[in-house]
Parts: C-alpha cells; structure tokens; sequence
C-alpha cells in the first residue's frame, strides 16, 4: 500500500465512523397509534385506571377555564370558573363526563386503596393538605377532605403499604412522610433526613421521589442520584446504595422515570429484585432551559439489583434521549418508554424537541438487543402528559401543556386536549391466534394470599404449553414521568399448563404469598403465550 492509498484508507475510515455516530436509530419496529377523542376537554396531568375500567383524568384547577362545562350549578367555590378540571373516561363506551374539584390538585399524588376507590393526596394552594376519594361508580363524583393531611404536599410520592394505608413522602420543601388513613388524630409526619441530603437548594433535583416496596417489607426510594433502602415502621434507614454512575439527577426538573422490573415468584419466594431508572436531564438543564440553552436529555438507564449483597449499577444506552417521559410495565414483562422530549427539562416552556416514538425495552434479551424502538405518535407529549396501560393490553395516553395557562396558538407546543391509544405490537392482527382469552376466574374474582388458582383460558392457533406464563400488574396512578404503586408480579406455575379440550387450556398458579410482595387490593390478571397477553381480568387479593 502506498503512503496516499494508506491516506485516503484512514479518510475513509475516519468518515465511515462519522456516519456510524450520527446514523439514526433503529427503524421503528411495531406498534401502532390511534386518535380515541380528539378533546376531553381538559389537559390529562394525572391519570388513574379504576377497576370498573374507568379512567379519572385531572389537571391543575388555576389553568383558567377549561373546555368541558360542569353540570348547572357547580362552579367552584368563591369562583366565576364553571369548567370542569376533571374528568372520568369510559374506555368501552369511549365518552368522557366532567367532574367536580373544589381545590387546586395540580402536582399532587395519590395510589388505588385495597377497595378500589382512587385516595389522592395533596396540590397547591388551598389543595395542599386536602384528601380526596373517588369510588367507583356510574354517578359518582370528588369527596374532598380538608386537612386530610398533617404537612402540606406539592410534587410528593405515595405507595399502598401491606396493610392498606398509603405512605406519602416529601414534596417540596417537604422533607418527611405521612400516612393516609391516619392511626389516630394525633398521628404526626416523621422526618426523612435522606430528602434533605439530597435536596439541591437552587434546582431541588428530588422531588416525586421514585418509591418501590420490595418484598422484605422496605420501601426502595431513590432520589437526585442516590438511592437508599428504609424502614418506614422503624424510621431507619437499612442500607444505602451507590449513586448512579455519572452523578446526574433523575428526579423532578431533571425528570426521568423509573420502574420495578418484573417480581418472579418461584415456591413463595422472589429471588430478584431490581429497579430500572431511565433518562432525565444532565446537571444544570434546568437553570440553561430558562436562559434559553436546551440541553440533550440524558440517554442512560441503570439497573440494580436491590436484593444483591453488593448491588452495582449497570448502565445501558437508549437508542433516543429522553427527559420527561414515562416507564410502563407491559403485561409481557416488556418496559414501554414513552412520552417525553429531547433536550431542556421539565418546567414551563423548558422541554424541546418531542420523542414521538416509543421505545419497548425487554429485561431479559440480551445485552445490546434490548431495546426497539416503535412507530410514531403524531401528538407531542411532552410536560405535563400521562400514560396509563388499560385492560386490553393498549396504553392510554393523553396531556402534554408545557405552559402555565391552557394555550393553543402562537407556542411551539400547543396545550394538548387530545387522548389516543398506542397498541404495541402484540396487539397486531397478525398474532390473533396466539392471543389468550381468559375465561376462568371471573373479572372481580377474589384471590387469597399463597393459594392456589387454576386458569382456564382458549387460544384459537397453536400453543406452545412450555411458553405460557401468567402475571399481575397494579394499577399505577401516572403524573410527571412516574408511575406510583406500579408493580409486576409473574406468578408460580411450575409448567403446570395442561390441555383439557381443543383450544381450551388451564395453567396452575399460586397466588402471592404475601402483601409485601402484593399489597391487597385490585389487580389485572394476564395470560401470556409467546409474549403475547390475553386481556386482563380484574381480580382482587386479600
């Protein structure tokens, strides 16, 4: 080879690289999208799927007049506002009726109580402290408490305990936790010094801390970039876990999210137990984003496993950055990422450049091979908007105003009223046959605790017995990027499915063996053949 042959090798080589480092992601692989309303009338900040397959929808109750009128006679309290910030979305009949918030419950928390009403904590201004319940039912409508709560709570993270109350933890300027229902009148806050230690004062960087019960009765709670693991009986903190490799936040305005990857039950017993925390914004994104410069969101996520000896990081690399979307568990075991922008943070007018495709991530194909990336939306969703799985196996999605008013012209992100579906691909046409249909146990069946179940489901092609699975998946409530009292549980069922007719099936399982591991309350139940689920059937264990 000659001096300029060797020359002109290195350039080719030099500009080969180049192409590789900028070449797009992966092609789009599956999924699909569809328009359910083209308005509900509000813009959907937080969400929550009831068992009677309802869906309450709320944002904040100072944006000023929404688009959906309250019923004569209901306008807010010392208010001219007689809009509706609230709604409730009946998935079957695909309608929407207004419903009625007497105070502010913007940037608020709340989880699905063992009876299945929907208890929701906090807000802003008079909503601070205020509790409110939402049951189930065709007519049914807010019951607001006033000073349900002992501290004020704006942007904190609740979690259903194993025995039924919710814990509520931090907020802003908030650095301890509560208990909903209370044991008694006198029932004060205890103090959480780990929100402190993690509590940037210009930025915060730990607010709607990531929470997960794991199941020896802890509650994992990461915040900012540290995580810890602690007894919320005792007030101690059991054991604290390295921070993140790079040190970047991943908690509100860096917002990221975050997910307990799949609970494997095997003879009463999960063996791992890992959290998987994906995206945000780099140090610094928030304060550039309100001086104009937009940062690229971050495009790691970090596994760890809880129950290890010595737990460790590992760090994967997302084929799209993201900063304000969301993590939801698929009924396959499957990560949905969805939602979220490129580069800025969260905030008003702070995000940039949407991620309009979702990104399905499987926990356990191999290195490199995890992530797909999915077809895309047409809607930006960036702050402010929401995802929920429904029992059919699609992903509501909805919201996205980055703006502190609804605003629908002249903004490069207008306020988003619309509500669609994204169906991932086991939903495709083409997988009908391999697609379960549960038809034992019943929807609303109950289950107890460490007893057997047998199921009895039909699938119309071919079935591969030693690729039947079955799990359990809580309903989270979603609002900014974090899915509260979201949880996967594959069940035990040791190979035990059996064929009992042409096309009819059962599988053996065993139910949880505890509420540290399912805290008691409604749960969907799927079938799973080859990766792909049945619909879900409502059951509740106790």
């Amino acid at each position: 080879m000659t001096f300029s042959t060797s020359i002109i090798t290195h350039h080719l080589i030099f500009i080969l690289l180049l192409l590789l480092l900028h070449a797009p992601p992966c092609p789009a692989s599956g999924g699909s999208w569809s328009i359910l309303l083209p308005s509900i009338g509000i813009s959907a900040m937080h969400m929550q799927l009831l068992p009677n397959d309802r869906v309450v929808m709320f944002d904040r109750t100072d944006f000023g007049p929404s688009q959906i009128s309250l019923p004569k006679g209901k306008c807010r309290h010392n208010s001219t506002d007689c809009s509706a910030h609230s709604v409730e979305y009946d998935v079957a009949s695909n309608s929407i009726r207004p419903l009625t918030l007497r105070t502010d419950i913007w940037c608020s928390s709340g989880a699905l109580m063992p009876n299945g009403r929907l208890t929701q904590t906090g807000g802003w201004n008079e909503g601070f402290r205020v509790v409110r319940n939402y049951k189930p039912c065709d007519k049914c409508d807010w019951q607001e408490i006033q000073n349900g709560l002992v501290q004020p709570r704006w942007y904190a993270t609740n979690h259903i305990l194993p025995d039924g109350r919710q814990i509520i933890i931090g907020g802003r300027q908030t650095f301890d936790y509560e208990f909903y229902p209370k044991m008694s009148a006198t029932e004060n806050p205890h103090s959480l010094p780990f929100l402190v230690q993690t509590n940037d004062p210009n930025v915060e960087n730990n607010l709607y801390p990531f929470v997960f019960l794991i199941p020896d009765g802890n509650l994992f709670i990461f915040a900012n970039n540290r995580a810890i693991l602690f007894d919320y009986s005792k007030n101690q903190v059991v054991r604290t876990y390295p921070s993140m490799p790079g040190g970047q936040p991943r908690n509100y305005p860096s917002t990221g999210s975050a997910v307990l990857l799949p609970l494997r039950i095997t003879n009463g017993v999960v063996d791992t137990v890992e959290v998987m925390i994906c995206g945000g914004a780099p140090k610094g994104a928030f304060t550039n984003a309100l001086n104009g410069k937009f940062d690229r969101a971050l495009d790691t996520c970090g596994r760890i496993k809880v129950s290890d000896q010595y737990p460790k990081w590992f760090m994967e690399t997302m084929p799209l950055a993201r900063v304000v979307g969301d993590m939801l568990l698929l009924p396959n075991g499957h990560v949905l990422l969805i939602n979220g922008a490129s580069a800025g943070s969260a905030g008003w007018e702070l995000g940039r450049n949407p991620v309009l495709n979702p990104v399905v991530y499987g926990p356990e194909d191999p290195v490199g091979s995890r992530f797909k990336v999915q077809n895309p939306s047409t809607k930006p969703r960036v702050y402010h908007s929401t995802a929920v799985l429904l029992r059919d196996g699609r992903v509501l999605v909805g919201g996205s105003n980055p703006h502190d008013k609804y605003v629908f012209t002249d903004v490069i992100y207008p306020t988003e009223l619309s509500l669609e579906a994204f169906s991932p691909s086991y939903l495709d046409s083409s997988l009908v046959t391999l697609r379960p249909n549960i038809i034992l146990p019943k929807t609303n069946s109950k289950i107890r605790y460490g007893k057997g179940l047998a199921i009895r489901f039909t699938v119309s092609g071919p079935v591969n017995l030693n690729l039947v699975s079955v799990t359990m998946i809580s309903p989270s409530f979603n609002t900014h990027s974090f899915s509260m009292n979201q949880r996967l549980l594959v069940l035990d069922s040791s190979n035990s499915t059996k064929s009992v007719g042409q096309s009819y099936y059962t599988v053996n399982v065993i139910a949880p063996p505890s509420g540290n591991i399912a805290p008691a309350g409604y749960y969907l139940l799927f079938v799973v053949h080859k990766e792909i689920p049945s619909p879900g059937v409502w059951v509740r264990i106790q």
